[in-house]
Formats: C-alpha cells, structure tokens, sequence
C-alpha cells in the first residue's frame, strides 16, 4: 500500500465548473486525515477518513462557511501519483474529483518549471 501523505493538487466539478484545490494529507495505517484549501470562497477545510488497498474514502468539513459534510470517494493509481473519484453532498450534489502529488516545496516545484522551459526554448 502506498503512503498517500504529502502534498497533493486537484480539482472537483460542481455542475460542470472546475475548482481548483491544494490538500495535505496524512495517513497513518488505514487512517487518513489533513487539511484542503479551495480556490473558491468556501475556503479552507478539513478531513478525516480511510485507505483501504487503494480506496480512499473521506469526509471534507468547511471551517469557515456553514456548509454540510462533503463525502469523497477515490480510487489511487496504481503508481500512487493519482486520485480520481466522485463526491456528494447527501441527497443535495455530486460530481467528479481528481488529484495528484505535488512536490512539497512549491519554490523547487517553480524553479523546476522554470528551467524546464528556458532549456524547450535554448533547443529551439
């Protein structure tokens, strides 16, 4: 089984509109726990849940907006490096959901990117 702490990235669609999430994870045994901040006004939240093989269940909880308990759902590739699935808001929304590592330090993470595109345009 894969340790799925760390950094990770993501989206989930609302009625077809994307947003954007950051999510720390931290798993210990089957139990899997962390923060997400959206990039939407809903802010940030946190979640508890499990891993089991690799189906990975949680409950997201706002900490700002009075909003109900967001169920997810997943499934993590076989890699590790990616999570997709779907989330529901009992008998009110659902939809889909996807996420993938992240490097922990997001300056490397931009200090790579850059690099990458300045040696694309040195071989042009």
């Amino acid at each position: 089984m894969t340790d799925l702490s760390g950094m990770w990235l993501g989206t989930y669609w609302q009625r077809e509109t994307p947003t954007r999430f950051e999510v720390t994870l931290v798993q210990g045994g089957n139990t899997l726990s962390g923060s997400i901040l959206d990039d939407s006004y809903l802010g940030e939240a946190q979640l508890s849940g499990t891993v089991t093989g690799r189906q990975v269940r949680f409950v997201k909880r706002y900490l700002t907006q009075n909003v109900p308990a967001i169920d997810y759902s997943g499934t993590v590739s076989e890699d590790g490096d990616r999570i997709t699935g779907q989330w529901s808001i009992a008998g009110f929304d659902s939809g889909p959901w996807e996420a993938h590592r992240s490097e922990d330090d997001l300056t490397a993470s931009w200090q790579n990117i850059v690099a990458r595109d300045l040696a694309s345009a040195g071989a042009r």
